[in-house]
């Protein structure tokens, strides 16, 4: 009576399996958050990086007020060059930071 059944052998094998599906099932699960979180995290870089693509002008913070700085800017223009009113639907922002009249778009 000292040796082990059959059946006794059995259900260990059976719950070893068993834990092996269950912890391949977390680290997918893990992976899948994982890769969802990055997903976010990339998306949320990109919206903070260039919140508004259709625009051809950045809104620069600057003290108490905004400067509109278009995205073709001269480097070499100082900031406070560059228009603290936003620029009208038929006006365009050189990179020099002169506001001119454009024709509109048909």
């Amino acid at each position: 009576m000292a040796a082990p059944s059959p059946s006794a052998e059995g259900p260990v094998k059976d719950s070893t399996q068993a834990n092996k599906k269950t912890t391949s099932g977390w680290s997918m699960r893990r992976w899948i958050v994982i890769g969802l979180a990055a997903f976010f995290f990339a998306f949320v870089v990109y919206e903070m990086i260039d919140p508004f693509p259709d625009q051809p002008y950045l809104e620069v913070p600057h003290g108490d007020h905004v400067h509109y700085v278009p995205k073709d800017r001269d480097p070499d223009m100082r900031l406070s060059d560059f228009p603290t009113v936003r620029p009208g639907p038929n006006e365009r922002i050189l990179p020099n930071g002169r506001v001119v009249e454009v024709e509109p778009e048909e």
